[in-house]
């Protein structure tokens, strides 16, 4: 088990942030990374077509031989994970709970607001999740949908950003939150963005960073690689060509042998 490959999905390129950070603290680990790329976004998508999806990329990723799965996709960790858990008997992290656990350790003033996709704002899964942790939290949501595609034309800190940004945050602001929740694997590229228009006033938690903590404390269960090379393997469910272009900037690195697989 310990030599088995660590499954990361996604719907498209925004959970390479994830696969990012688990690669960074666990530079030995073999990781195979599915983009369901045919059927981005999920965070548009009803619930029931998102748990189908979600199913049928981890079968796929099981049948690889894997031995955790990430569910490195706010929507689907939000509407899926529980499902995933109990049909799989390995390990199932998903990126929500370890940024609410962050999210509620950090506020002090217990105003906690959350940034998502119109899916992962609509479910109230971080604020459950936040709640869970000290229910005299707070908690203040807002879709942030030009995000996404802002990020993968590689303007996360183009002026356009930081209008949309003040734009989303200003009801958030309204409440003075003392910390902001990344609620979509995206949003890691828009730091900079939003550090300089929040200040020092508001804490960021990057869930991205957050669900690679999870993972190496989850290694236990399963075992960690200490002889491997740290491979990646990168699956799509579209043409690669864009993933490749997008997925290379998210990376800082050029991605190659992109597979695309049917599901």
């Amino acid at each position: 088990m310990p030599e088995r490959a660590i499954g990361i999905f996604d719907s498209g390129v925004g959970g390479l942030t994830v696969l990012k950070e688990v690669a960074r603290l666990l530079p030995r680990e073999e990781l195979l990374y599915v983009g369901d790329t045919a059927r981005v976004p999920y965070g548009t998508k009803s619930p029931e077509t998102v748990r189908r999806y979600a199913h049928e990329v981890a079968e796929f990723l099981v049948s690889q031989g894997v031995k955790m799965l990430v569910v490195a996709c706010n929507t689907a960790s939000a509407v899926a994970l529980e499902s995933l858990s109990g049909h799989f008997c390995i390990p199932v992290i998903g990126v929500i709970a370890p940024g609410a656990r962050r999210a509620a350790t950090l506020s002090h003033g217990r105003r906690i607001g959350v940034i998502g996709t119109e899916g992962t704002v609509k479910s109230g899964a971080y604020a459950r999740e936040i709640q869970a942790c000290d229910p005299a939290i707070e908690v203040f949501s807002a879709p942030c949908p030009l995000f996404v595609p802002l990020a993968e034309e590689g303007w996360a800190e183009h002026r356009i950003a930081t209008l949309a940004a003040e734009e989303y945050l200003a009801p958030l602001l309204t409440h003075r939150i003392d910390t902001l929740v990344l609620g979509c694997t995206h949003y890691p590229l828009f730091k900079n963005t939003l550090h300089a228009l929040l200040g020092t006033s508001v804490q960021l938690v990057d869930s991205a960073e957050e669900t690679a903590k999870a993972v190496v404390a989850r290694l236990h269960d399963v075992g960690a690689n200490i002889t491997g090379r740290g491979r990646t393997r990168f699956f799509v469910t579209d043409v690669p060509d864009r993933f490749t272009r997008v997925g290379s900037a998210f990376l800082g690195t050029r991605l190659e042998g992109v597979t695309q697989i049917e599901l």
